[in-house]
């Protein structure tokens, strides 16, 4: 029984993937436009990576066929959301854009925008590569916040932004952090000093008060004799500004046994 079971479903898959053959090599685009819209349905709906590959296939063999006719609006949203759905976030911000700009009044406008702007979102790598597309997945969720501030996705655009911002963040900071580690001091100083300026509400704000007071105070104390006062006290008002900022911060402990060390090598001067 199970034996026969299993003979009907592989006679079932050949005859189907038999049809699907033959509707390619099909010049009717009719056909072809209504399986392709059954199978990125079905493929959408059941999370089949194959069934939307399929879809594709038809979707781009019959897009350019239907270009200003009335289907043509539907099939090239269907062509970009295809890309979109099997993970292809090189393709679909492409097609999402050729969409707006062929159909600016469309009622799918929203979406394509918000989708468009999602694939760079996906593209972003890790922090400590180039972040080309992390800056360009900004730009585009902004700009889709800005034009759609009440709109469908804004909750989730919200959230991509954000956290395509903090990655940036965090690549400055670590950047700054690489500078203070290797000893760079004056490096991480002016470093850290631009990372506080760029962001004011990062999380990893203090803990950039706390290296740029220690990058200055280790460039102090490793200094010629003639410099070292100044920056003992360039140091001191790093200092000055964290306890402003955090005063029962997380590097206090570290922070007031360095301000010790300052005050004592002050005195000799």
């Amino acid at each position: 029984m199970k034996k026969g079971i299993l003979v009907l479903g592989l006679l079932m898959l050949t005859v189907s993937c038999s049809e699907y053959q033959q509707l390619l090599k099909s010049k009717d685009t009719a056909p072809k436009y209504s399986a392709a819209e059954e199978l990125y349905n079905e493929g959408k709906e059941e999370e089949s990576n194959k069934k939307l590959k399929k879809a594709l296939r038809l979707l781009e063999q019959i897009e350019p066929e239907f270009r200003g006719k009335p289907q043509g609006e539907r099939l090239v949203f269907l062509l970009a959301d295809t890309y979109y759905q099997l993970g292809d976030y090189y393709n679909s911000p492409f097609q999402f854009e050729r969409f707006l700009q062929l159909y600016p009044n469309s009622q799918k406008a929203e979406e394509a925008s918000y989708k468009s702007a999602a694939s760079y979102y996906y593209r972003s790598p890790r922090y400590d590569l180039d972040q080309t597309d992390t800056n360009k997945g900004v730009e585009e969720l902004q700009k889709y916040l800005n034009k759609y501030p009440e709109g469908e996705f804004t909750e989730a655009a919200n959230e991509k932004a954000t956290e395509l911002r903090i990655k940036l963040e965090k690549k400055a900071y670590e950047i700054a952090k690489q500078y203070h580690h290797t000893e760079f001091y004056k490096a991480a100083i002016a470093s850290f000093n631009n990372f506080i300026s760029d962001y004011p509400g990062s999380p990893f704000r203090e803990a950039a008060y706390y290296y740029r007071f220690d990058s200055a105070y280790q460039l102090a104390i490793n200094s010629f004799q003639f410099l070292m006062e100044e920056r003992l006290e360039e140091a001191r008002e790093f200092y000055k500004a964290y306890k402003k900022y955090y005063p029962e911060g997380e590097y206090t402990s570290q922070i007031e046994d360095s301000l010790l060390d300052i005050d004592k090598r002050l005195q000799n001067f």
